[in-house]
């Protein structure tokens, strides 16, 4: 009757990285710790978990002299991602 949650993606701040990379073409770091509110190092750790499952691309870049790291949802996060909400669907709206 209920789906089974990705708990890669049933964590509060993973999932709103999601919810924020799948509305836009990409986003850099400083604008997704601004949404969400995570401090600098817990949400780089949450990035790289996402990273290394493969449903965020990271690239590393300068502007100017100053770092900028950009983020952007994989065709496996989308579907990561859609999965989930599919999922979830199956608690909120259970079929009766």
């Amino acid at each position: 009757m209920f789906k089974e949650l990705n708990p890669l993606l049933h964590s509060e701040l993973r999932l709103a990285v999601m919810s924020l990379l799948i509305s836009v073409e990409e986003a850099d770091f400083v604008y997704i710790k601004e949404q969400t509110g995570a401090t600098a190092g817990n949400l780089s750790v949450q990035i790289n978990k996402l990273s290394e499952a493969g449903y965020v691309e990271v690239v590393k870049a300068f502007k100017g002299k100053m770092p900028c790291t950009t983020c952007r949802i994989t065709p496996n996060g989308v579907e990561a991602f859609e999965e989930y909400v599919e999922a979830l669907k199956s608690y909120i709206l259970p079929k009766s």
